[in-house]
């Protein structure tokens, strides 16, 4: 384990962090919110301390292992976590440690979920600091990372923390570089982020109401500046932007590089675009027939149903409505489209559909040996044979993934509330989402868990965010021994 080589680039996050938390700085100064300016610069100081103190270890070898990238990710994440809910608590607005690191852990996973029942009660900067959140969690401070700052040590060094970082079972480059590739990435990000902004202004949305919208949509996190969420804005335009952002912010990113590189073809051929679009439209479908007689206008229907369903499947958690009132069945489908989550390689959190394709593709294998057990059939997914590491990757992810859900769903129920609530909180925050049903729906918030499930709820996002191989890592002896492993480029 190269020790100087991975407190030099958590000492760099941190000091990415530090630069962050200058515009929400400004803003509470702006406002004159004396506690919440005092509470950014000390968190400022502790930043530059830290980071500094981290980044003068300079290490001697840059050699970078596949161990090596999952602990930085892994101590990344819990750091930023950790310095990100400074501010909440030193400021007053949240007066619970635990509480102010559960809603900074949902915001920087994306997640959504909050403690807060009076959302605009916060200071501006607060509430700035606290939606921004999800636009640097929502591509990674490790992709931004890489994109930014080159440090030699060849494409291996680059592929292990993109792999550790980025969701989905498939990483790859979508130019010669994996640096170029980060770039891209986040060039996409803020190019459609902008486009975003921009329409939201348009229909007469304030600009930082418009700022905070975009950050909760592109990260497909949920965090709203108003209580009511999305529902506070009585416009159809606005809703129906934030509709279809929120579905692009969950395409695979690569989908758009080849959008941009004129390479209709293969998007046209990609399985997983065409089953996400597939999945998102039947369930609009389903649902709005089901809601029509609470509206009595197919219209209306349509407009909710799609938004709700871009959101849940997005693991965004915006609302125009309380779903937690729908019909049985409709409630249902959001909860299925809660494990299916959006599209690998996008903002969006939940199972991947990818997986979902490999899996079904998986048990028709299977089926197929059973009943021609001599007959070779190859696993395919874009016309492309998938590497058995792949689909053997994507079962141990299904394993580790309902043994978390079970283990969460009992601990959390020892503090006493129904089985739906504590299901759904689980899902919810295992696959990022924010709001679940009955008492943590969207009308409802996580406040009345205690600690200890807040921090069950805490792990089950970070865990879901980063696909659990990281932090689980992290708790293995082998990780931390002296052992000289093959460089994979």
């Amino acid at each position: 384990m190269n020790l100087r080589m991975v407190s030099l680039l958590i000492g760099k996050i941190l000091l990415i962090e530090l630069i962050t938390l200058a515009p929400p700085t400004a803003i509470s100064l702006y406002y004159h919110e004396a506690a919440a300016v005092k509470a950014f610069v000390v968190t400022m100081i502790l930043l530059a301390l830290t980071g500094f103190s981290l980044c003068c270890a300079r290490p001697k070898v840059k050699a970078f292992y596949a161990a090596e990238g999952f602990v930085v990710t892994a101590l990344s994440w819990l750091v930023i976590s950790f310095f990100g809910a400074v501010p909440f608590y030193l400021s007053g607005a949240i007066t619970n440690p635990v509480d102010a690191f559960f809603e900074v852990v949902s915001g920087f996973t994306t997640t959504g979920a909050s403690i807060l029942s009076d959302v605009e009660a916060l200071p501006m900067g607060l509430l700035y600091w606290r939606s921004f959140t999800h636009w640097l969690g929502g591509m990674g401070v490790l992709v931004f990372l890489l994109a930014i700052i080159s440090f030699g040590g060849g494409g291996g060094y680059s592929l292990h923390l993109l792999r550790a970082e980025s969701p989905g079972p498939n990483v790859g480059k979508i130019m010669p570089k994996l640096r170029q590739s980060a770039m891209m990435l986040y060039i996409i990000y803020i190019a459609l982020s902008v486009i975003e902004v921009l329409l939201l202004l348009v229909g007469g949305m304030p600009l930082f109401d418009s700022l905070c919208t975009m950050f909760g949509t592109a990260g497909t996190g949920g965090f709203s500046v108003k209580n009511a969420s999305m529902a506070a804005y009585p416009s159809a335009y606005l809703q129906n932007v934030v509709t279809v952002f929120m579905a692009l912010f969950g395409i695979n990113f690569s989908v758009f590089f080849l959008l941009l590189t004129r390479d209709f073809s293969q998007v046209l051929r990609d399985e997983e675009l065409r089953c996400y679009l597939g999945i998102m439209t039947v369930s609009v479908v389903l649902i709005a027939t089901n809601i029509y007689s609470l509206y009595n206008s197919w219209g209306k229907a349509f407009h909710h149903a799609a938004f709700q369903v871009s959101s849940i499947m997005t693991t965004t958690g915006f609302a125009t409505a309380d779903f937690n009132l729908w019909p049985e069945f409709s409630r249902t489908i959001l909860i299925l489209l809660m494990f299916i989550g959006a599209s690998a390689g996008s903002t969006g959190g939940g199972m991947k559909v990818s997986r979902l394709i490999i899996c079904l593709k998986s048990a028709a294998k299977e089926i197929s040996r059973m009943l021609h057990p001599k007959a070779v059939r190859v696993i395919r997914m874009n016309q492309k044979a998938l590497d058995t590491r792949v689909v053997r990757g994507v079962n141990v992810f299904m394993t580790i993934y309902f043994f978390t859900a079970a283990l969460s769903f009992l601990l959390i129920s020892l503090d006493n509330f129904g089985m739906i609530t504590n299901f759904t909180a689980v899902v919810s925050c295992l696959n990022n989402i924010g709001p679940g049903l009955e008492f943590v729906g969207p009308t409802g918030n996580f406040a009345l868990f205690s600690n200890f499930s807040k921090l069950v709820l805490s792990a089950d996002m970070l865990l879901g965010r980063l696909e659990f191989f990281p932090l689980l890592i992290l708790f293995g002896p082998s990780t931390w021994r002296r052992k000289k492993q093959p460089k994979i480029r």
